[in-house]
């Protein structure tokens, strides 16, 4: 008797056995079978002859999922990441899926068709059209300019019109075919653009970096804003394709992909390119996943989730602005999206390129162990660096958060047809709603965190469990009427840009402002376009973006961070700052940055100034070192919430009592409340363990985890966190 040992997506540390009796399976084939009084979907990880339970208590596999096996380098891939990051093996792997392969019903992809007319029948189908069928003859039309139609360009027409399509296929009227897949994903259009000659410094990188090609060495490109990292990139997917090799090129957020697409397929018109983020519905995200899998892409453009993707001839991987926080999950497996890629470049034997205009510690910590090869783009092709100015807002002062300073600078781009960017991270009017007479504000009652006053949709909004409320009239607790907002929000600074400028076009662009893809790509579209004068934003502005017309930076308000209990808040800040500068002055047009800080000398700002990162991460990585913080000890935490504050503080402390048995080589601190010490009603607190052994954190995590998985919980969820960005 044949057994397959399964992964099911429920948080269990065990496969679980099924009989294989009707079906032909093998390793990496995805399976439907009966759980309980369900029927999931799971991946056979293992097959065997024998079980440990008697053959009565085995149950059958029901069916198998249209889809060829996962090969077995994913399952390497997911073991791995399911062994470091502590997390059952089945929920790692359906991380790594499209949401569609967990229903038991998944049919396997849609058939797309391509619709033409045959020769001449242009005029045969008019007349057997009537008169009044006015999608109908718009659909000709469509089909008579375009030559042809997939059935998805058919439905951006009329919902109805795949059916006509179909129904005059069937009739023998037009003509059609199946499509491929990735041809009708990719839509890739048939225009080129030549290649830029390179500097130096890119023609050293790209040449370097191909010698390296057929063996793995991970490669840091750290390149100042607008030197050209993307143009490396590009030479490098050129030269991967022709050893026809895929290529998968991860960057941290979503808004980074279109406009990178957009160059990419302008560049490569006969390239086939797919795009992996989780805005993508679950059926467009499984058809481009079936796309990479099967070989059909050569070029995945991804966040996060696409490390994960099969690609059988995967040659090349880079990962674009690979300090971003935001290739860390935060959730169920929390992965290190760019460690992950450094992984798989391994096992797979091929070149691995992290690229940034500020690398992360780790990775410069890296470079100094001589672990990675490091690269510099020193230079901008077509522009120098901006001049950054740094603005005293004690002698200086500030008007609704501007210094008279700031002001004439944008009234000179404004008088020359310039852009400006005002950056401020932080979205809403106010962050604080005070009463004057006695001191009240406006707490979320769910959450240890202030109510943040929105304007446009005047409420008080909790930015971290969502909760909403009107904004009161008069003050809860006095009855006085003066309530006022303390702090600038983008709202509030896109107010008062608005009462100094009044005829400039003024543009916000927060979360706020941008919920859907359509809105951000309008307005990014204004912004090329020059129809906009001054742009107020957050951090989705700081990276990624090129503005040709943007010549002036104003920051405000970047000082918090400087005292903040995160160790790693100052590196965090410096990488944004640098970032956000690094937007003005891309083209030809000389850029400048003011920074308005009440600490101008302070050695974070002068490294601004300087434009000297490296300097900085040098201090930095001597002040961690004689602290004991990463990336000199590995880190894990072991983060637990419940309604009741007791219920954690219990949990965590026995938690210790259990890890201290056997903790030779490690350090467990003491529980503490976590940062946001309640968050959506629930109470959260973490324990800190770390070791200067990275092996000696491992081994003892396996003796820790099957203890805490037999504590008794009393409503306490909790999780461990492998590498923890925040504590």
């Amino acid at each position: 008797m044949r057994i397959a040992r399964v992964a099911l997506d429920i948080p269990v540390h065990t496969l679980f056995d099924y009989r294989v009796s009707t079906y032909s399976v093998s390793i990496g084939q995805l399976v439907v079978v009966p759980f309980g009084t369900r029927r999931l979907v799971g991946i056979i990880f293992a097959l065997g002859e024998a079980s440990e339970l008697g053959t009565g208590q085995l149950r059958d596999i029901q069916s198998r999922l249209p889809l060829d096996p996962l090969p077995a380098e994913i399952l390497s891939l997911i073991r791995f990441a399911s062994d470091y990051y502590r997390c059952p093996v089945g929920q790692a792997a359906f991380t790594a899926l499209p949401a569609s392969f967990r229903n038991a019903r998944y049919a396997g992809p849609k058939a797309d068709w391509i619709f033409s007319l045959p020769a001449g029948g242009q005029r045969a189908l008019l007349e057997s059209i009537p008169g009044r069928a006015f999608v109908m003859r718009r659909l000709v039309d469509v089909l008579t300019s375009a030559k042809q139609l997939t059935t998805r360009e058919a439905h951006d027409v009329s919902p109805r019109a795949p059916a006509i399509l179909a129904g005059w296929a069937k009739s023998g009227r037009i003509e059609r075919r199946l499509s491929n897949v990735v041809a009708a994903v990719s839509n890739t259009s048939p225009q080129a653009v030549a290649a830029p000659i390179l500097t130096p410094d890119q023609s050293l990188a790209v040449e370097e970096i191909d010698k390296t090609f057929g063996g793995f060495t991970c490669w840091l490109i750290e390149g100042v804003t607008g030197s050209g990292k993307t143009e490396v990139y590009f030479q490098l997917i050129a030269r991967t394709l022709e050893r026809r090799r895929q290529v998968l090129l991860m960057v941290p957020e979503i808004n980074l992909t279109p406009q990178l697409e957009a160059r990419f397929r302008a560049r490569f018109d006969h390239r086939i390119l797919v795009t992996l983020h989780s805005n993508l519905s679950a059926t467009e995200r499984a058809r481009r996943w079936i796309a990479a899998a099967s070989g059909d892409a050569r070029v995945v453009l991804g966040t996060r989730l696409s490390i994960f993707t099969p690609l059988p001839d995967l040659g090349l991987i880079i990962v674009d602005e690979e300090h971003d926080a935001s290739f860390k999950q935060q959730e169920g497996l929390r992965y290190s999206a760019r460690d992950l890629a450094l992984v798989r470049a391994k096992q797979l034997g091929i070149p691995a390129v992290l690229g940034s205009a500020t690398p992360s510690l780790e990775t410069f910590y890296n470079v100094q162990n001589n672990k990675f090869r490091h690269l510099r783009l020193t230079s901008r092709p077509a522009a120098q660096m901006p001049h950054v100015r740094l603005v005293d807002v004690r002698s200086a002062g500030a008007m609704g958060g501007l210094t008279p300073l700031a002001i004439q600078e944008i009234k000179v781009r404004l008088s020359r047809g310039e852009q400006s960017l005002i950056f401020l991270n932080r979205r809403g009017y106010a962050p604080v709603l005070v009463c004057a007479a006695c001191a009240w504000t406006a707490g979320c009652s769910r959450c240890s965190a202030r109510l943040v006053w929105h304007l446009r949709k005047p409420v008080l909004r909790c930015h971290y469990c969502g909760h909403e409320e009107p904004v009161p009239t008069a003050c809860p607790a006095c009855g006085d009427q003066d309530l006022q907002g303390l702090g600038q929000g983008t709202q509030r600074l896109e107010q008062t840009l608005a009462q100094h400028f009044p005829d400039a076009r003024i543009l916000r662009i927060d979360r706020d402002s941008t919920r859907s893809h359509q809105a951000w790509d309008g307005m990014r579209k204004k912004i090329h376009d020059n129809e906009i004068d001054i742009l107020v934003g957050t951090q989705m502005l700081a990276k990624g973006h090129d503005f040709s017309q943007m010549t002036l930076v104003v920051i405000v308000n970047p000082d918090a961070a400087l005292f903040s209990a995160d160790f790693r808040a100052s590196e965090k800040l410096l990488q944004q700052l640098m970032q956000v500068a690094g937007r003005a002055g891309r083209a030809d047009l000389p850029g400048e940055v003011l920074v308005q800080t009440r600490f101008p000398t302070h050695p974070l700002y002068l490294a601004l100034a300087a434009q000297d990162y490296p300097s900085f991460v040098t201090e930095m990585l001597e002040q961690r070192r004689e602290a004991g913080f990463p990336p000199f000890v590995s880190q894990v935490l072991l983060r637990a919430e419940a309604v009741k504050p007791e219920s954690v503080a219990e949990f965590l402390a026995r938690a210790a009592r259990e890890g201290a048995a056997f903790s030779q080589g490690v350090i467990l601190y003491d529980p503490v409340p976590a940062t946001m010490a309640r968050i959506a009603g629930r109470h959260r607190a973490h324990l800190l363990v770390q070791s200067k052994s990275r092996s000696a954190l491992q081994r003892f995590l396996d003796a820790w985890l099957p203890r805490l998985e037999q504590l008794k919980r009393r409503q306490v969820r909790w999780v461990l966190d492998v590498d923890p960005l925040d504590l």
